[in-house]
């Protein structure tokens, strides 16, 4: 085994992008966004997204490829992720991955339960039911047809109990049959980075940033999305706030200080979950060269 994925992640703000740039320099990869939101076109200053001049440095896969109106989900992340390696390690002995997007990582690096793709009348169908029938529901019937899924799904998440209801009906089996949770061998090594700074520092940071992002134009780039605002990628800290605002709920002063707050603690849900993974090696963003000594040390 001989190739190596290496993956760095961390909370929001703690400073990815200009790590993995220099890092993409130094092993002469590109690099593999693993952010969830990133992906889509229409939301760049929100996510933060690499600007213009970063991706012109680097070349970045998976930044801006989707249309909101899209379909995707970590499974196909999952399938495309592992053909674009197959292809880069014909010619390089280190991929590169990075991004804060939990289950898309998680995907990649342990695979994913091999559910089947939802057909387009299926999606279309259940769209419309959950707008004229309401989440509650279907909540119902998911219970009525899925019930040991029913008691550990999260039942305000509208996407997680339609997708469990898609399956349901177009397959005639429950969702809960389909998640066997195995874990999946790759052929290649992985070495997973996480970056952290003190927790004021990170704080800081994400408040600096949602500051820099009004400033160029996130407001601007969140009007024009309002009219969406009902698609699963918009239910995303930032639009979320913006739109209460559009809608009268709070004065522009309060959105802003809820998306800070809002982004700290989407921070700390990060944190959270990555100390379940005892194989993520962790360190400070300055520490680069530390870092590329770790990477050639395995």
């Amino acid at each position: 085994m001989d190739k190596t994925l290496i993956v760095i992640t961390g909370p929001t703000a703690v400073g990815k992008t200009r790590l993995c740039i220099d890092l993409a320099k130094h092993f002469g990869i590109p690099i593999i966004n693993a952010d969830s939101r990133q992906i889509y076109k229409e939301l760049k200053i929100g996510t933060a997204s690499p600007t213009d001049e970063e991706r012109h440095e680097v070349k970045h896969y998976f930044v801006g490829t989707l249309s909101l109106e899209d379909y995707y989900s970590a499974s196909l992340y999952e399938q495309q992720v592992m053909a674009l390696l197959g292809t880069m390690y014909k010619t390089h002995d280190y991929a590169l991955m990075a991004g804060g997007s939990m289950m898309y990582i998680d995907a990649v690096c342990n695979g994913i339960d091999d559910i089947p793709t939802i057909n387009d009348e299926t999606r279309k169908t259940m769209k419309r039911r959950l707008q004229e029938e309401g989440l509650e529901c279907l909540c119902e019937e998911l219970r009525q047809r899925d019930p040991e899924y029913y008691e550990i799904v999260d039942r305000q998440n509208p996407k997680r109990v339609v997708h469990a209801l898609e399956i349901c009906t177009m397959t005639g089996k429950t969702y809960t049959s389909f998640r066997k949770r195995e874990r999946k061998q790759r052929p290649f090594r992985i070495i997973k980075i996480g970056l952290n700074r003190e927790r004021q520092e990170l704080y800081d940071r994400i408040n600096a940033r949602v500051d820099e992002m009004m400033e160029k134009g996130f407001l601007e780039e969140a009007k024009g999305l309002y009219s969406q605002k009902h698609l699963n990628a918009l239910n995303t800290v930032g639009y979320k706030e913006l739109f209460g605002y559009f809608e009268g709920q709070w004065m522009l002063e309060e959105a802003i200080e809820r998306i800070k707050g809002n982004t700290r603690r989407y921070a700390r849900k990060q944190l959270t979950w990555y100390k379940k993974d005892e194989q993520i090696k962790w360190f400070h963003p300055d520490q680069e060269e530390d870092i590329i000594n770790y990477i050639l040390s395995i």
